[in-house]
């Protein structure tokens, strides 16, 4: 029988409803081995539950053993949050912690082909413990947290005694914390159907882009990389704007930040204008979270009518809560500065009684970003620059008089000069090959 009611910390899993399901299965069983099929629909259901959870997120192996792993590095509680990024726990959390180790310690020696003999009846409980995904990858997971969160599950079932059963729950906290926060690296905000309270939902797939990735740009990527590694440092930082032309990069900038840094404890939520009212509730539920997170805005710009920008203004600095440490916001635009200027805001300043008041209020939102790095547009031999090296890296075969004359007629009318022009120009001809 299963003491997970006796747990302390580790209790009311948020998809624990296979655990208690194959807990009371096991108590019929105890309680009435005479009657095996008044346990069996209960077992059964849980078996179909642990096979479609494993063809959500690709789990191989020991589906049960996997899925107690999932629900340990899933818990939010006193001691895994304490062990995120900064190590073990110390006092009476490390107590408690092995006390709760040494019954899930027991559940791990769960042996599902017992259940065939119990029931009578050539099942699939071996195909449990050795369960084949084949092709499929899973959608919940990148594939390098789901192989981590494999090999977990195979240390956790090897331990000899709870202390060595925690100690491999600590160094998985330790590196990738706990939670949706640490096995995932980007997030977006939602509002669930109930109410008004604003959550945290995670982003399965993103774009594997990296600096290296990114020709060209040295002086800028180089500012960027600075103030990012100053922050996860604990160095004092600043808000950053990337701003320049369109197609120059300043997004893949932001993405290959965070893919670079993520071990690092780096995690960035994206925030659209809509939101921004949101942003205290979503400051209140990270800042006292390990990791370093970064509020990104992509394509930031506002015309004279919207005033959402006021929200960000107070959040990023004017407020009466100072903005948490472990908190930076990094933001996109075509703008140099965000609102929208017109010739004829001069004609207005004639009627205006307080015109330097109107521009300082126009220009108060940008002057927050204490770092603002331009990406202007290439140069033609830059252009040709890019082409080339992209040619180079997914292996295009042509000559190179005809593939930058190819690439100047392709730019002519497809959007000019830019990144995104010669990777488009680049996807072309791959997708005639």
């Amino acid at each position: 029988m299963f003491d997970i009611e006796n747990c302390i910390l580790y209790r009311d899993f948020s998809n624990g409803d296979i655990l208690e399901d194959m807990a009371k299965a096991l108590e019929i069983c105890c309680n009435e081995p005479e009657d095996p099929e008044k346990s069996k629909p209960l077992f059964y259901s849980c078996v179909n539950r642990l096979v479609e959870m494993a063809n959500a997120y690709g789990f191989t192996g020991n589906l049960w053993n996997n899925y107690l792993t999932y629900l340990l590095v899933n818990h939010e509680n006193a001691f895994s949050t304490s062990c995120e990024i900064t190590g073990p726990a110390n006092g009476s959390l490390n107590e408690l912690a092995l006390h709760d180790f040494a019954i899930f310690k027991e559940l791990y020696n769960l042996e599902f082909t017992a259940f065939e003999n119990f029931y009578g009846t050539a099942s699939c409980c071996n195909l449990i413990n050795h369960y084949e995904s084949g092709n499929n990858r899973g959608k919940q997971f990148n594939e390098r947290i789901r192989n981590r969160l494999c090999t977990l599950s195979q240390l956790l079932a090897q331990s000899v005694t709870p202390e060595e059963f925690m100690k491999h729950m600590v160094d998985f906290y330790k590196d990738f914390g706990v939670g949706k926060l640490g096995l995932h690296k980007a997030f977006r905000l939602e509002h669930n159907g109930t109410g008004n309270e604003v959550n945290i939902i995670p982003i399965t797939r993103i774009a594997h882009v990296h600096l290296d990735d990114l020709i060209g740009y040295d002086i800028p990527k180089k500012k960027l990389i600075d103030n990012t590694e100053a922050f996860l440092a604990g160095k004092p930082a600043n808000n950053c704007l990337l701003f320049g032309d369109a197609g120059t990069g300043k997004s893949s900038c932001i993405k290959a930040i965070l893919n670079q840094y993520y071990d690092r404890g780096l995690r960035i939520i994206e925030v659209y204008k809509h939101q921004f009212q949101d942003l205290n509730d979503v400051i209140a539920q990270i800042k006292n979270r390990h990791y370093k997170f970064i509020i990104y805005m992509d394509d930031l710009s506002f015309e004279d009518f919207e005033i959402e920008y006021k929200y960000l203004k107070a959040v990023i600095e004017g407020g009466l809560e100072r903005k948490p440490d472990n908190i930076l916001i990094y933001a996109t635009s075509n703008r140099r500065h965000l609102v929208r200027e017109r010739f004829s805001d001069k004609e207005d300043r004639n009627d205006d009684l307080h015109t330097n008041d109107t521009v300082q209020e126009k220009l108060s939102l940008v002057s927050r970003f204490g770092v603002t790095i331009y990406f202007g547009s290439p140069e033609k031999k830059e252009f040709q620059k890019i082409v080339l090296t992209l040619a180079k890296r997914h292996g295009i075969q042509m000559e190179e008089k005809e593939l930058l004359l190819q690439a100047n007629a392709w730019e002519l009318q497809h959007g000019g000069l830019s990144g995104r022009t010669a990777q488009q120009f680049i996807d072309y001809l791959l997708g005639q090959q």
